[in-house]
């Protein structure tokens, strides 16, 4: 793994001015010339003021039928249309999409995320679906024909900048369609970097990460890899760039169970996984999408960023953001996906990998948890108080894309459905509206998701969230029910008088009327326990006039008292509300907030003004209150300001014998950012110092204060607590944060005995060895601990136990799934049935199961001694999810089971 010393979103003073240019000349006054800790703006450079639309092209509208199939004809397995299957092309095109861009400016909107565009391949049969969603791409320098071909973007392009709307693509770096095959068999078990190494041309073994951070990446051949990669008659030149079509140019590990290292490495259900560590890749995907910008678009959003190296996207992310600089495109925004709930996950790819900003998946689900009533008002305030996880010197969550529902996980209005069963129509409404008003009033960029706008449902994610809007006879689409309107999809869906469109185009065009809702500081002003409000304030630190939102998840309205820094009235800008309220003396305005409401006031003048500089205190490290996560790569510094009123405070830091640093400032209470110390040693000393601002000349420096880089920490990730070993167990462990330095050394002890040495790993992303364990008894205990070392730290994990196993693996297997009833079980999913157990079968070293199955859709996982305690799912996850097998006709099916890596296979007769 490589150092981050690189890519730390840090400003040394001194070169502040030159590099916040984002901060224009409000900047460039505070920063000119100064050497030692100061003033900085909050960073908004990237943009923070946009209202994104987030469509899928092919189900958003149809403006040009005749490319339909693509032109590939009428055979659906061939062309990929079929209007009777979600899982098909149903005709919506960029065309469309043009045709519709009044409908769009009407809802407020300032820019249009568009599902990938680019050439797929049409169908893959293995999945029995089609690449309608774009993610299964063939030719990356061209428009999918089914969608009008490279002109009909342009065209797009040329028609929305005429409404001043932006255009982003969705774009992929991780993958391509499936095209690559392995001798060995197509779509196999991952295999480890430690278990198979990559060998070089000569054969030699190489670690790929530290030749492509060494600058030295050894020539390969297509022997170089785990499994030896293919390409079928006539698909040799299937892909463009002619660079793809190179095998080397792949993985080649086999599918991934999205976790641990094949989370980067493996293929996505077959998908060919580009070697994004080898030079050849990151060079091609810089180049193609760096020519993509002379399309016009104003941005990317990159779709799989954490299944992507480190080392990928520091090369990547400069290289398309420097084409854009130089071809004169000013505010590019990338921004990525980081499908992930956690603050220390996704804030990661901004303070440290060098993203502009990623989509805010935490904010989704504090949003959700409060719109349905299943969360209290005060998590709001918890919520916003960690975004301080995002705070550096460039970036901020005022740039993060906020979204409530998407094409994977599905709409918002199904959620709601979900979350509140018995609700009526009325409720249902009136809990979207609500939750659309956060989406729109709170700090980020909102992303409205096509249709939520005319009330869409469905019954899940992936297909059942990507309905099309211009109407359709597919079943599981003509039977949503639509909220706040009685349409069905079977007709057109683009109705301005829906109740959701219109509230949305109400707040949209209030907020591109008030600056500081769309890009201000937010201070939590409210928040009730319980069902209730959330009140926040949002100022414009130029501007400098405050507005109060009041939302409310209570089924009652509720009359709160709000304080503010803003004294007399208050106008009603949105919402059911009194048409002015008026504050005390003290600032506090009494507002009433309908049930599920919200209420949008506007101060008549500026805010209170504090009348000389306050006084800044600092503490730093985990000892204090770390919230529900903690990362030893980062270390929390954390400020009190004295007194009340606006403030701005600038935090910096220096290691010894370095220059002082601008870590970020942040613009609102509490203070704080979380600064990432792993290019340091464990143990390093670190000074911090912050600088206290109203913004408007009153400013102080407070003391300085020390502080130590924490210790990294050291998991067992497999086996997990409870597992079962094969002979020969493979053992990883996990280290965060894993620099350069890291060694791990994993010892075991059977039943009680001496601990013994497996072995050592210095290899990341994951530390691994494997344990030969033939002499060990059948049933015994066998307990495994990690020491990971770095610099002159040295750490040691939990002990971990598990089941020696065997070639047999520890307990009988079982095939519970939803055809159990088929074979004479009592009931679906029954892990204890006598009819799904499995057999050992010693020359295949496996368990196996034959049934005979009728055509259709089964799933089914592994159980282990007849009850869920235990059990496996898709790539032999430990309560993974389950495995699908598609029948086309009745047939006999004999369920496969390893019980070494606990994989699962079907193999039809």
């Amino acid at each position: 793994m490589r150092m981050l010393s690189t890519r730390r979103s840090r400003v040394v003073a001194g070169a502040a001015a030159a590099t916040l240019v984002g901060g224009g000349i409000a900047a460039a006054l505070l920063l000119g010339g100064e050497d030692g800790p100061h003033a900085v703006p909050p960073a908004r450079e990237a943009p923070a003021d946009e209202v994104l639309y987030f469509l899928m092209a092919d189900r958003f509208a149809n403006g040009d039928p005749s490319n339909d199939d693509g032109g590939l004809g009428a055979d659906p397995l061939v062309s990929g249309l079929d209007t009777t299957d979600a899982g098909f092309y149903q005709g919506g095109d960029l065309a469309g999409v043009e045709q519709r861009l009044d409908y769009l400016a009407g809802l407020g909107i300032t820019g249009i995320w568009v599902s990938p565009p680019f050439t797929n391949k049409p169908v893959q049969l293995e999945d029995a679906s089609a690449g309608y969603h774009g993610y299964w791409i063939t030719d990356f320098t061209s428009v999918d024909p089914h969608l009008g071909g490279t002109e009909a973007l342009e065209s797009l392009v040329d028609a929305a900048h005429a409404r001043d709307i932006k255009v982003f693509l969705d774009i992929i770096t991780n993958h391509t369609a499936d095209v690559v095959g392995y001798a060995e068999g197509d779509r196999m078990p991952y295999v480890s970097t430690d278990a198979a190494p990559y060998l070089d041309a000569d054969g030699q073994a190489f670690d790929d990460r530290a030749a492509a951070a060494a600058s030295d990446f050894p020539a390969v051949t297509a022997s170089s890899f785990p499994y030896a990669p293919v390409l079928a008659d006539g698909e040799e030149d299937a892909k463009s760039p002619a660079w793809l079509n190179d095998v080397t140019a792949y993985h080649n590990r086999g599918n991934t169970t999205f976790t641990g290292e094949d989370s980067q490495y493996g293929d996505f259900f077959g998908l060919d996984d580009l070697w994004t560590e080898n030079p050849v890749v990151v060079e091609g995907m810089t180049a193609i999408y760096s020519d993509w910008i002379d399309a016009g678009i104003d941005g990317y959003r990159v779709d799989t960023v954490r299944h992507v190296d480190d080392g990928f996207w520091e090369t990547f992310l400069p290289g398309v953001l420097g084409a854009a600089e130089d071809k004169g495109v000013e505010d590019f925004f990338v921004f990525g996906e980081v499908y992930d709930g956690s603050r220390a996950a996704t804030s990661r790819y901004t303070t440290e990998v060098g993203f502009q900003a990623v989509l805010d998946f935490p904010f989704q689900g504090a949003a959700r948890a409060f719109a349905s009533g299943k969360g209290d008002a005060s998590d709001l305030a918890s919520f916003y108080a960690a975004d301080d996880w995002f705070t550096d010197a460039d970036s901020s969550a005022a740039q993060l894309p906020t979204f409530l529902g998407n094409h994977d996980m599905g709409r918002f209005g199904g959620m709601l459905l979900e979350d509140n069963p018995g609700a009526d129509g009325d409720e249902l409404l009136a809990r979207d509206l609500l939750a659309h008003s956060l989406l729109l009033l709170g700090r980020g960029n909102p992303v409205v998701y096509y249709g939520d706008e005319q009330g869409l449902t469905g019954d899940g994610g992936d297909k059942a969230a990507r309905q099309p809007l211009f109407g359709t006879s597919i079943p599981e689409y003509v039977d949503d029910a639509l909220i706040g309107s009685d349409a069905t999809l079977a007709d057109p869906v683009y109705d301005t008088a829906q109740p959701l469109y219109a509230w949305i185009a109400e707040l949209t065009a209030v907020t591109d009327a008030t600056p500081a809702l769309r890009s201000g500081a937010q201070v939590t002003r409210l928040a009730e326990d319980g069902r209730g409000v959330y009140a926040f304030s949002r100022i414009d630190r130029d501007e400098r006039v405050e507005t109060v939102v009041a939302l409310n998840s209570d089924d009652e309205p509720r009359t709160v008292d709000i304080p503010t820094w803003s004294r007399g009235t208050l106008t009603l800008l949105a919402g059911d509300g009194e048409a002015t309220v008026e504050t005390d003396d003290a600032g506090v305005a009494t507002v009433t907030v309908p049930a599920f409401g919200t209420v949008v006031y506007q101060a008549g003048s500026g805010i209170v003004e504090r009348d000389e500089a306050a006084t800044v205190t600092l503490e730093a490290g985990w000892d204090g209150d770390a919230g529900d996560e903690v990362d030893p790569g980062r270390l929390p510094v954390r400020a009190s300001v004295d007194g009340d009123g606006y403030a701005e405070v600038s935090f910096w830091a220096r290691a010894e014998g370095g220059a002082w640093e601008h870590l970020g400032t942040d613009d609102a209470a509490p203070f704080q950012v979380y600064d990432v110390v792993t290019d340091l040693a464990p143990g390093a000393t670190v000074e911090y110092q912050a600088v206290v601002s109203d913004g408007i000349g009153h400013e102080s420096t407070g003391e300085a204060i020390t502080a130590t880089v924490p210790e990294p920490t050291v998991v067992i990730a497999d086996p997990p607590a409870g597992g079962t070993l094969g002979a020969e167990a493979t053992i990883v462990a996990e280290v965060s944060p894993a620099r350069a330095d890291t060694s791990v050394t994993i010892s075991r002890r059977v039943g009680g005995g001496e601990w013994t040495e497996v072995g050592t790993d210095a290899t990341a992303p994951a530390y691994a060895v494997t344990d030969d364990l033939a002499d060990v008894e059948v049933g015994a205990e066998v307990q495994y601990k990690a020491v990971a070392t770095q610099g002159g730290a040295s750490v040691e994990s939990v002990i971990v136990a598990a089941r020696a196993g065997g070639a047999r693996g520890a307990g009988q297997p079982s095939v519970p799934g939803s055809f159990n009833e088929l074979v004479g079980c009592a009931g679906w999913w029954q892990p204890d049935c006598e009819q799904i157990a499995m057999t050992f079968d010693e020359a295949a070293s496996a368990w196996t199961l034959t049934v005979e199955l009728p055509a259709g859709a089964h799933e089914y996982k592994i159980a282990i001694d007849g009850s869920w305690d235990e059990n496996y799912g898709a790539g032999g996850v430990g309560d993974g999810p389950n495995m699908v097998l598609e029948l086309g006709e009745d047939a006999t099916v004999t369920f496969v089971y390893d019980p070494l890596t606990h994989e699962a296979t079907a193999e039809v007769s």
